[in-house]
């Protein structure tokens, strides 16, 4: 028998949505900063065994109260999820608080397919407050499993995968065997540079700042080692911001782009030529072209 489905994670931001899947998955799929609103696309992690597959489904965190269309857009991400999952994952941890008239917690009531409540940074709280925490979602809402663990140090996520895996429905291979994610290289580049630009700059510059990639050339070095010629454009929503990021002589870009390549050679694996321009285009966050071209319609 093989069993499959789609596991969906949802959660508000920054509650470690991102690296629990990255340790299920075993792969560093999703964006990762400490700064909240990190993700802003769905994204599926896919792990594959002979008898089994898994669609891991990660998701911006639930923005209660959307200030751009772009948060709309991203909340719709995050209503599919309720729409095609076998099973649910709703993280939480353990300083986070809801009201029970909270809307996530009526979506959650509604849920027909398993749901586990996942209560995640254990390692930053006593047992006895994880327990109790436990105990208070389980009056507000009836998961089906409940699971305390440590994303960020693969505490609990070995049981946590086996949980699912016996919980799987039986189900065909929706993707190669081989196959890790539904994104492109491309993607994963333009989420690197955008991670950089989370820990390099501070404030409200990283939240109106978008990657689009120009050009992404495959091509080889003298010595015909493999080479990545990328040519990269950072849209900001002001002429403040643009400022900030290229910074004085041009000293903040190019120690971006430095960053920015490293992490690209490892994740692609060659060398890397990287270019990155600064554009402004004002109010994309609102803007229906703006978002449909950066991937959000």
């Amino acid at each position: 028998m093989h069993k499959s489905g789609f596991v969906n994670i949802i959660g508000r931001p920054n509650v470690g949505k991102s690296t629990l899947m990255n340790a299920l998955v075993g792969e560093r799929m999703s964006i990762i900063t400490n700064k909240p609103q990190t993700t802003r696309h769905r994204i599926f992690g896919i792990l594959s065994g002979e008898d089994f597959q898994i669609v891991f489904s990660d998701t911006p965190g639930v923005i209660r109260n959307p200030s751009y269309k772009m948060h709309e857009l991203m909340n719709r991400f995050v209503n599919t999820t309720f729409e095609d999952a076998d099973i649910m994952l709703f993280v939480t941890e353990v300083t986070e608080k809801y009201d029970a008239d909270d809307p996530i917690i009526a979506k959650l009531k509604e849920m027909e397919v398993p749901l586990f409540l996942i209560v995640n940074k254990i390692d930053t709280a006593s047992q006895d407050k994880v327990m109790e925490l436990v105990a208070q979602w389980n009056e507000l809402v009836s998961f089906t499993k409940s699971i305390a663990l440590s994303a960020l140090h693969k505490q609990g996520t070995e049981g946590l995968l086996q949980v699912i895996k016996d919980t799987l429905p039986e189900g065909p291979e929706y993707f190669p065997k081989d196959q890790l994610t539904d994104r492109s290289e491309r993607f994963f580049v333009t989420e690197i540079i955008r991670e950089k630009i989370l820990e390099q700059y501070e404030q409200e510059v990283p939240y109106s700042a978008e990657v689009a990639i120009e050009s992404f050339k495959e091509t080889q070095t003298n010595t015909g080692a493999p080479l990545a010629r990328i040519y990269a454009v950072i849209y900001v929503g002001r002429k403040a911001h643009q400022a900030i990021l290229i910074g004085k002589n041009g000293d903040a870009i190019k120690r971006l782009g430095t960053e920015a390549r490293k992490s690209i050679e490892t994740f692609l694996g060659s060398k890397v030529f990287l270019e990155l321009t600064v554009k402004v285009r004002e109010n994309w966050r609102d803007d229906e072209q703006a978002l449909r071209r950066f991937g959000y319609k």
